[in-house]
């Protein structure tokens, strides 16, 4: 399905930084929505952002969330075509993006049998799958033998879940069309086209041919989507490998989407997660919206962002924050330790988060924690998500003022510094 002009439109380059690819933007969705980028996405999984109320949203100056197609498909169940929208539910008039359910192929399938996650890079294995390892792996997929751990099963038409979370005994199925079909039933602005996520550890055979597919459901999902007002990115995959990425960049670039997002596995490194986006970035139209998902380090932020990313998403914000993990410009630190326990001072100093212009002192945090009051997870939520929001507001910031090479090196010495 080809897009009009006026669609193809809902990105808006402001000011290009002079030294590197960060830009500076405005992403403008159908209902209304927009969005100065760069901008970090927080993550709302069952249509809320833990902790959060709607109020709390517009506090922490929240402009964009996204919740978990995969999840709010299992969880409603028979009561989604019920379901009123995502901006109803959540009473939110932000920007709203979905995922397409392709990482829960990775967490529930090889994420678990490999024992790996997306975001935790770890050390070069000894070897790489050839290609009869990759061989036979596939079709032991297809051949339903897998690690028990892995309930998971990936066919060339989509992917069978059993997922003893929801209680299931047989395989429930989601592909490309009903993926689409859902996100169209949850009403968010932004949706992601159906994909398959691949673990660090699969060898590049396997990383090619899941490629392929996303490739194949890429071009199903443009086919199917029926809703103008809704705003369809497709995935960039390939894994680490240097020539798939440039193949993925390209095919999925070429594609009338309308914005982009760069997904599956990153390597084996920090570094390697770089090259990546270096390899990938001369192939995505530079006129449309560049999504990293789910990556969400400080020192990642500032390496997409001069690399050409517009937008990233990542638990870390909210997630620490539920455990007293506190975010300042002077580095991360646990405010459930017993060194805050007489610290009189705000959670950082000239701060103006919700929490911290009411009075909240690391000491009163630490004494919500330590009672292990709720009220503690949701005031800690609040200053991050509120930190994280401020920083890439200094971000856009420091492109605007041509000065983003050297923000990012103060900002990563300061917040990076040893303790």
């Amino acid at each position: 399905m080809l897009l009009s002009k006026e669609e193809e439109s809902m990105f808006q380059i402001v000011k290009k930084d002079k030294r590197t690819l960060a830009r500076v933007g405005t992403l403008t969705v159908p209902h209304g929505g927009r969005l100065e980028t760069p901008a970090f996405t927080m993550v709302g999984t069952r249509a809320k952002v833990i902790t959060l109320e709607p109020e709390d949203l517009i506090k922490t100056k929240t402009g964009i969330i996204i919740s978990n197609t995969y999840h709010l498909w299992r969880g409603l169940g028979d009561k989604l075509p019920q379901f009123k929208g995502l901006h109803d539910v959540m009473q939110y008039d932000g920007i709203i993006a979905t995922d397409s359910g392709g990482f829960q192929v990775f967490s529930l399938g090889f994420g678990r049998e490999h024992e790996v996650s997306k975001v935790g890079f770890f050390p070069e294995s000894n070897s790489t799958p050839g290609f009869f390892s990759d061989l036979f792996l596939q079709i032991r997929i297809w051949l339903g033998i897998t690690n028990s751990r892995n309930s998971v099963r990936v066919m060339p038409w989509g992917a069978y879940f059993k997922d003893e979370n929801y209680g299931d005994k047989k395989f429930v199925f989601l592909d490309a069309e009903k993926s689409i079909r859902i996100q169209e039933k949850l009403g968010a602005d932004i949706i992601l086209a159906f994909d398959e996520c691949t673990s660090p550890r699969h060898g590049y055979w396997y990383t090619k041919w899941a490629m392929n597919r996303t490739h194949r459901w890429a071009k199903l999902c443009l086919e199917l989507k029926a809703r103008p007002k809704q705003l369809l990115y497709g995935i960039v995959q390939g894994g680490a490998f240097e020539d798939l990425r440039r193949e993925s960049a390209r095919i999925i670039g070429s594609m009338p989407f309308d914005g982009f997002a760069i997904g599956g596995s990153l390597g084996n490194s920090k570094e390697d997660m770089y090259k990546v986006l270096e390899w990938s970035m001369p192939y995505l139209p530079e006129d449309k919206s560049r999504h990293l998902l789910g990556i969400g380090q400080i020192r990642d932020i500032f390496e997409g962002v001069q690399r050409g990313v517009d937008t990233f998403d990542c638990v870390i914000p909210t997630r620490e924050a539920r455990h007293g993990g506190i975010w300042t410009y002077d580095g991360r630190y646990d405010v459930t330790k017993g060194s805050n326990k007489n610290i009189e001072a705000p959670l950082l100093e000239g701060c103006v988060c919700p929490a911290c212009v009411d009075g909240l002192t690391r000491a009163k945090l630490y004494e919500l924690f330590k009672n292990k009051d709720r009220e503690g997870g949701r005031l800690a939520t609040l200053h991050n998500v509120y930190f994280f929001n401020e920083l890439m507001g200094k971000i856009r910031q420091s492109i605007m003022e041509d000065r983003f090479p050297e923000y990012k090196e103060e900002m990563l010495k300061r917040i990076e510094k040893k303790k």
